[in-house]
């Protein structure tokens, strides 16, 4: 094991600001998050930074899944870096593997890459006023000033609780785990699920294989994904007019902000256009009527993540493939059994059963302030101050953190946002010699109320349905506001939420600790 400390180690000096020298930050993640963290940080004259991530490579989400059918369900030119607006995107909304080059490309054009340390997963992290000690997966020990966590939210697969899973003789995979040595056509395939990575996944590779059964516990909305193709004309007028390609962001940004961000959080106009769109589309693609039937929701378009998806309905009708909504008894040697008694024999068993929405940085152990356990303290209903902070935990940030704006919106725009925040905070304590910055309690209960009291007017919460959104509090972990309010919030702190605090010995010299 290897320690490496500077000459503020464990709390050990007057901090960072007060000495007039940069902060040693370190951030956990090399997925888009990571990347804007880097970029952004170095910009605004933060250039002591080092990145940790566990796997070999950067990207994160589009890393880790690999699967066919694999895009993004908001324009690419949105969904894009602010600093690194890309005129070549072949496509309104990008495939996986072209978002995965983009990554890699931003990181390597702006030296993200060569700081990075690859399988190299975080294991502990321990307040040590005003510093972090950071344990690695190696077991090397270092000390940093400030600790952003840029893990991302959906990135720990989730296996379903099902008797007889690991008695599967055939070849078995989640979809964040993709198996590209599996032969699928002309086989007898299953997949368990009906969200939006199994829809591109059925829509995608139905066509080839013996056949598709699809075991689906509740139906889903989806709207047609306005796809194109871009030319290679269009290409060249975004590289020689870069003002387009700023043009094409804006329009997509306000397009979705106002269109679907609004229509989640209380605009019952844009919400009815939403749900008129979905079944129309759904009526259109379904000519069978008992197949539609199955197909339709109980509840309202949107509640769950809306799915953008031209390809499913063609695929779940053909021939080949099987909708199949009576509930799993049990999986077995040969495949899986339902309730009416039937077992479906599979070759292939794929699962499409999501991730652990509830994660964010954990597993990794977060201790903060008089040992308090970030575990323990989220309890499977994680809250932040703002999506960025925690009472108790100074020096410590979190992009896309609990209760951000999610849903179908880039979220490389709200990263990139949530990067500025944090910089406002280092710029306060480089300004007033701080040694340390934290959420107080009182500011973390009010606005974790204000939310929760706005949660009853979003569809999520008031749409009928049941979805990854809601935690174990019972509501959903999302931010409740038209997403443009969070938006601009980040750009305009408000200090008097914060423990600014001189000197940690001597507890919260400037503010108080309420």
């Amino acid at each position: 094991m290897n320690m490496h400390t500077n000459e503020f180690a464990s709390g050990g000096s007057s901090g960072w600001a007060k000495a007039g020298t940069q902060p040693r930050i370190a951030i956990v993640g090399a997925g888009m998050s990571g990347i804007a963290a880097v970029v952004k940080l170095r910009e605004a004259g933060y250039t002591d930074l080092t990145v940790y991530e566990k796997s070999d490579k950067v990207g994160g989400t589009w890393r880790e899944n690999q699967y066919p059918g694999l895009s993004c369900d908001v324009p690419s030119r949105w969904y894009s870096f602010t600093f690194n607006l890309n005129p070549d995107w072949s496509h309104r909304f990008s495939y996986g593997p072209e978002i995965q080059a983009y990554m890699e490309e931003t990181a390597e054009k702006f030296g993200v890459t060569k700081i990075v340390r690859f399988n190299t997963p975080v294991t502990d992290l321990t307040y040590e006023g005003p510093q972090w000690k950071l344990t690695d997966g190696n077991g090397d020990v270092e000390h940093y000033d400030v600790v952003i966590s840029a893990t991302g939210v959906l990135h720990k697969p989730t296996l379903p609780n099902i008797d007889g899973l690991d008695s599967f003789e055939g070849d078995m995979f989640h979809t964040a785990r993709w198996d590209h040595s599996v032969k699928l056509e002309g086989r007898k395939v299953g997949i368990i699920g009906t969200g939006s990575t199994a829809a591109q996944i059925i829509g995608a590779i139905t066509h080839k294989v013996g056949t598709m059964n699809v075991f689906q516990r509740t139906p889903q909305w989806m709207i047609p994904l306005p796809q194109k193709e871009y030319a290679s004309g269009w290409k060249w007028l975004m590289r020689k007019f870069p003002a387009l390609q700023k043009a094409s962001f804006n329009f997509y940004y306000k397009t979705m902000v106002k269109n679907f961000g609004a229509a989640t959080t209380g605009d019952q106009e844009k919400l009815a256009e939403v749900q008129k769109a979905c079944t129309e589309h759904l009526e259109e693609a379904i000519a069978d009527p008992v197949l539609r039937a199955k197909l339709t929701p109980s509840y309202q378009a949107a509640c769950k993540r809306l799915i953008f998806c031209s390809e499913f309905y063609p695929a779940i009708s053909r021939d080949n493939a099987n909708l199949i909504t009576e509930g799993i008894t049990r999986i077995t040697p040969k495949g899986i059994e339902t309730e009416d008694g039937k077992l479906h024999e599979l070759d292939v068993l794929i699962l499409a059963t999501g991730f652990d929405a509830s994660a964010f940085i954990l597993p990794t152990k977060v201790t903060g302030e008089n040992g308090q356990d970030l575990g323990e303290s989220w309890d499977g209903s994680p809250r932040a101050h703002r999506a960025v902070g925690m009472p108790g935990f100074p020096n410590f940030w979190m992009l896309e953190g609990p209760t951000g704006p999610v849903g179908n919106l880039s979220l490389i725009t709200i990263s990139e946002r949530q990067v500025d925040y944090v910089i406002s905070m280092l710029n306060k304590m480089r300004d007033e010699g701080l040694e340390a910055i934290a959420p107080k309690q009182a500011s973390f209960d009010a606005y974790n109320k204000s939310m929760a009291e706005r949660a009853p007017q979003t569809v999520w919460a008031s749409g009928g349905c049941d979805s990854w959104y809601f935690d174990k509090s019972g509501t959903p972990n999302l931010y409740p506001f038209p997403p443009q309010q969070y938006l601009e919030d980040m750009h305009n702190p408000d200090f008097s939420e914060f423990r600014l605090i001189a000197d940690v010995k001597e507890g919260d010299a400037v503010t108080g600790s309420a």
